[in-house]
């Protein structure tokens, strides 16, 4: 074999091994690191799971703060507020002033439940 094919091969060979380890051990890393993280916040993941849970119930697309508030306990308002958010929910407010909150992917949920109430409401 030419010593400049067995030098390229051998290099290539040194390279790919050497990236492959590279990449093993950084992504045993990264999930030790993910790992620490998620240990660290598992009261913000618990909570943002439990959040995400009450707002995904099939029968009510929104939630009152209070009934949020009253099961997820043990947070500051501004502080389950943001946890909210971090779950991906959004808030409005109703007529009476009370605040509600709802999934921002069961938007078009929300909407359509709207809709049938007006055509109901209308047909009456």
């Amino acid at each position: 074999m030419d010593p400049i094919v067995a030098g390229l091969l051998a290099t290539l060979v040194g390279a790919i091994v050497g990236g492959g380890v590279s990449f093993l051990l950084n992504r045993q890393l990264h999930a030790q690191q993910l790992e620490r993280l998620r240990t660290e916040h598992k009261t913000e993941f618990a909570a943002e799971d439990t959040a995400r849970h009450f707002l995904s119930h099939r029968g009510y697309t929104d939630r009152s703060f209070d009934v949020l508030r009253k099961h997820l306990g043990g947070f500051e308002d501004d502080e389950l507020r943001r946890i909210l958010v971090r779950a991906g929910a959004v808030r409005t407010y109703r007529d009476d002033g009370s605040e509600w909150w709802r999934l921002l992917s069961r938007m078009d949920e929300y909407i359509e439940q709207k809709v049938r109430r007006a055509e109901v409401t209308a047909a009456d």
